[in-house]
């Protein structure tokens, strides 16, 4: 192999190999220029890819593995909304997705035409009879393993979610709590934070945000974090008998101490600011590896979650994605007010999650 120069974009150093291919992992290929994100070699003899710090780095690693393995197919949910065909079209055209709606025809026709989309690129499943027919249509493509992903399009969450939790064809995996995380490049830090759950679980107990946390951290590890750190957000630092997130976060810590939680490392209750700033943790004397470093953030529950994820998106500089995690395929539920740019970086997201899945 001959190396060359690396490059550095903006506040990241997005590092790239120009390398000659003789052989690659005793698979002999045609000789050609690759462009691949840095690999390293762990102690356990497995290839893992290095850490992605920024969403453009995601999508990047994405289009990488379609290149690689194909396009995932996506089975979207009533597919007529010119916005969601933006998203869609720039998804097809970069190569990480290829997408079967269901729907009405001569609506779904319409949207794409709106957007300028041509409906021979895409897979068209016929149905008008409701929401709930449209959602079971779409979510029986993934079930089956016809398609990759689950994804909404303009129905109401309340079907979407339906076609999802459908005891015949729907993505329950077993009695694991399904939940939702968001994740954000911020500008000024060097990592991804993952939020959670700041849009499906509303007020889980501790077993229920333990699986929180293990969803999330085999996201993280799909992102190229081998050990998350995870903070069990509160109020304060300090465990109080009266607050009740403070005793949840003190046992999750003690469950990821005994190896209930594996995969990373648990701690809490923190604050906010010491779960983020090394400077405010010195400060108040915290002494802890997530001390203001956390990767996951955990919420105690969904109007906290809700807040912080908004506080970010309206607040700082950043790029911002999500999914819901915890099935049996990944779940893509976008807003309407989202922009082509965030529903393109959660179809990339869904993309590396999916082929993380079936490793």
């Amino acid at each position: 192999m001959e190396f060359f120069a690396a490059d550095r974009r903006g506040n990241d150093f997005d590092f790239r190999l120009s390398i000659f291919c003789r052989r690659v992992y005793n698979r002999y290929i045609k000789s050609r220029q690759r462009s691949l994100l840095l690999w390293r070699k762990s102690s356990k003899e497995e290839f893992f890819m290095e850490q992605l710090r920024s969403l453009s780095a995601l999508l990047d690693y994405a289009k990488q593995i379609t290149a690689a393995k194909g396009p995932k197919c996506i089975a979207v949910a009533k597919a007529d909304d010119p916005g969601l065909f933006e998203a869609m079209e720039d998804a097809r055209k970069a190569g990480i997705a290829r997408f079967t709606l269901t729907g009405e025809r001569a609506k779904i026709e319409a949207a794409a035409k709106a957007a300028g989309a041509d409906l021979a690129d895409y897979n068209v499943i016929e149905c008008s009879a409701s929401e709930a027919e449209m959602a079971v249509k779409a979510v029986t493509e993934v079930s089956s393993g016809k398609a990759d992903i689950y994804m909404k399009g303009q129905l109401h969450t309340a079907n979407f979610l339906r076609g999802m939790l459908n005891k015949e064809v729907g993505l329950r995996r077993g009695k694991n709590t399904i939940s939702h995380c968001f994740f954000h490049h911020i500008k000024g830090y060097d990592h991804l934070f993952f939020v959670t759950d700041a849009a499906f679980n509303m007020y889980p107990d501790v077993a229920q945000k333990a699986d929180i946390i293990r969803n999330a951290v085999q996201l993280a590890h799909s992102f190229g974090i081998e050990c998350p750190k995870v903070a069990c957000l509160a109020a304060v630092e300090e465990v109080n008998p009266d607050m009740p997130a403070t005793l949840d976060a003190a046992a999750l810590t003690a469950m990821n101490n005994r190896k209930q939680i594996k995969g990373c490392i648990v701690d809490g209750p923190f604050a906010l600011d010491n779960a983020v700033s090394e400077k405010s943790a010195q400060i108040k004397g915290i002494d802890s590896p997530v001390a203001g470093k956390a990767d996951i953030l955990l919420a105690p529950n969904i109007e906290a979650g809700n807040a912080l994820f908004k506080a970010i998106v309206y607040f700082s500089e950043n790029e911002t994605a999500g999914l819901i995690i915890g099935a049996a395929a990944p779940i893509v539920l976008t807003s309407r007010a989202d922009s082509p740019r965030t529903k393109l970086l959660s179809v990339a997201a869904a993309v590396v999650f999916a082929d993380s899945l079936k490793k």
